[in-house]
């Protein structure tokens, strides 16, 4: 017995709808890689100082995460902007004088490289991440943060670790 058109057509559509669909996963896995990649390149919400392993940070509970600065680093021996020594702890505390010399000259060069300040940023002063041990002493310190202040750069962050606040946990 011949089928007509119309039975011929339905039997086809019903074929069609009785197999399991395919999934392309070609391009099902390329939509996850960008996707990863994404989250990669956009997850680094958090800024990571790297820490001397002869530095023990205070430990703190603020929440306010410091902006993107200069870091100046205060060791056992030297003090070092962005990785570069520009004194020794010895001669700083050995000094009668509240500025540093060396610090002073890089924080000014490093000044005079960096864009010009706007009106608002002028009256702050440009941003400086302190990172000391706690163990330094205050007249260190202050001497540290003395010379920063003269030099323009009067935002002042301490890095600390951050601990859980008892309201927290």
């Amino acid at each position: 017995m011949k089928q007509s058109m119309r039975a011929r057509r339905m039997a086809r559509h019903h074929r069609r709808l009785s197999q399991l669909p395919k999934l392309n996963l070609v391009s099902l896995m390329d939509i996850f890689t960008i996707l990863v990649f994404f989250l990669l390149v956009n997850s680094s919400e958090v800024e990571v100082l790297s820490r001397d392993k002869n530095i023990e940070l205070p430990a703190s509970v603020a929440d306010q995460q410091p902006d993107e600065s200069l870091l100046l680093v205060v060791g056992d021996e030297q003090i070092l902007v962005n990785g570069r020594p520009v004194a020794s702890v010895a001669d700083v505390l050995a000094q009668e004088d509240e500025e540093i010399p060396g610090l002073a000259e890089e924080l000014v060069l490093r000044a005079e490289r960096a864009r010009p300040l706007t009106e608002a940023e002028a009256q702050i002063g440009r941003p400086i991440t302190i990172m000391g041990d706690k163990g330094i002493p205050y007249k260190l310190l202050k001497k540290v943060m003395a010379t920063c202040a003269a030099s323009d750069y009067r935002d002042i962050a301490l890095a600390v670790d951050q601990i859980a606040s008892e309201a927290e946990g």
